[in-house]
């Protein structure tokens, strides 16, 4: 993990940063699953830990914001329907904000299993 990640979720609260790092888990197996994505860069976006397939896909970003306390998010691009994907599948089991994310409250676990095809769309979706 490059240091400056690495000091962006140490300054998160730890409620948030578990979970976080549980997808951040997630985002990397998913990559090394399908050959078609590649390397991920692991990077900061507006300050907070982003992972961005070289030409696969969107870039995936978590984050926590002071400005939010009680919750943390998954974040892609708003211009991608990846969002309004997810709505069609996972409907009112998750909250959302807006086209751009969806959102959990602090210490819950990331439910993983719905997560993880989302991640998988996000990492390819320049493929389709």
């Amino acid at each position: 993990m490059p240091r400056d990640v690495r000091e962006a979720f140490a300054a998160v609260p730890a409620d948030a940063r578990e979970p976080m790092l549980a997808v951040r888990d997630a985002i990397f197996a998913t990559a090394g699953a399908d050959a078609r994505i590649g390397p991920l860069a692991e990077v900061l976006r507006w300050g907070e830990p982003s992972y961005r397939p070289r030409s696969s896909g969107t870039t995936v970003r978590l984050g926590w914001s002071p400005k939010r306390p009680d919750q943390w998010g998954v974040y892609v691009s708003c211009q991608t329907t990846l969002i309004e994907g997810l709505r069609a599948t996972a409907g009112g089991a998750l909250r959302y904000d807006g086209n751009r994310g969806v959102l959990f409250a602090l210490g819950d676990a990331p439910p993983l299993g719905r997560l993880r095809p989302f991640l998988a769309e996000a990492l390819t979706y320049k493929l389709r």
